[in-house]
């Protein structure tokens, strides 16, 4: 039953959150299913990382926190951050009853199998359910999501990614990896080839794709393209720099300066680098062939 004090009104949603994976959806849908009862679905959330708070390290993001915050507040949610380094030391105890109780006022709180929390993560999914009913406090453990009877995770996806399985990866997302950059000027060598490209750096702290190409598909002032996008340091041309360079299907408006969204469908093949700009013409063409179905 849930607690009828009524200063208690939220349903609150704990957890990372970083790639809003299909084991994310289930917290996310059992929170807003609290709706029903009167609760205000909400998500707990840190400024950065608790990985970083705890290590210094970033794990490389799925989504931008823009996306991840938009993604929220469509669904219904309200927001709520916290700097992670203010409660890492906290006790269980004191995290339920400080943060959970008495700042997000929470009748109902809804974790994954796995959460930690509390100085050194002594507490457990177990230790949150103990402690919420002991104040009152309704608890949800949202058992694992299995994918080929391995556990969705962050991790994997990111290493999913990383090994060029961005189908499989997309799958986990349940949405399409991707990230939204501005257009930057490049050498124009695409134009010389008569096949201009949106070229973008990929954002700071954001997973590196496999170098190669990619089907995708791009957003831009609402409408969608069909494109091929190839990500790396374009071995033919010689640069250090990871760019994104996105040839956009039935499409030659001027970009740039402009912020557009690109979104990797299917990997096609490994960069490689071409004996002369001919041949990588003529590669690049086979390349837009094979997504202009």
């Amino acid at each position: 039953m849930l607690n009828n004090d009524v200063t208690r009104t939220r349903a609150v949603a704990l957890g990372n959150f970083d790639g809003i994976h299909t084991g994310h959806r289930e917290i996310i849908k059992k929170t807003a299913s609290f709706a029903e009862c009167g609760l205000e679905p909400c998500v707990l959330l840190f400024f950065e990382h608790s990985v970083k708070a705890l290590s210094g390290n970033i794990p490389p993001m799925l989504m931008s926190e823009n996306e991840r915050k938009a993604f929220f507040e469509s669904n219904g949610f309200s927001v709520e951050y916290i700097d992670f380094n203010k409660i890492k030391n906290m006790s269980p105890e004191q995290f339920v009853t400080e943060i959970l109780r008495d700042r997000l006022h929470a009748s109902a709180v809804i974790c994954g199998y796995n959460y930690r929390f509390g100085k050194n993560a002594q507490g457990n999914a177990q230790t949150m359910t103990e402690l919420c009913r002991k104040y009152g406090i309704e608890s949800v453990v949202v058992d694992e999501v299995d994918y080929d009877g391995v556990p969705v995770s962050s991790t994997q996806i990111r290493n999913l990614i990383e090994n060029g399985e961005i189908e499989k990866a997309n799958i986990l997302l349940d949405r399409s990896f991707g990230f939204s950059a501005t257009v930057i000027d490049g050498d124009k060598r695409g134009r010389t080839l008569g096949i201009r490209t949106a070229n973008q750096r990929i954002p700071e702290h954001f997973v590196i794709p496999k170098f190669g190409v990619y089907e995708s598909f791009v957003t831009i002032d609402g409408k969608h393209y069909k494109a091929i996008t190839n990500i790396g340091r374009r071995p033919t041309v010689g640069t250090d720099i990871i760019l994104s360079e996105t040839h956009i299907l039935n499409f030659s408006d001027d970009i740039y300066g402009k912020e557009i969204d690109v979104r990797l469908i299917r990997f096609i093949r490994e960069e490689k680098k071409f004996s002369s700009f001919d041949e990588l013409k003529r590669q690049m063409n086979e390349d837009i062939n094979i997504v202009s179905f």
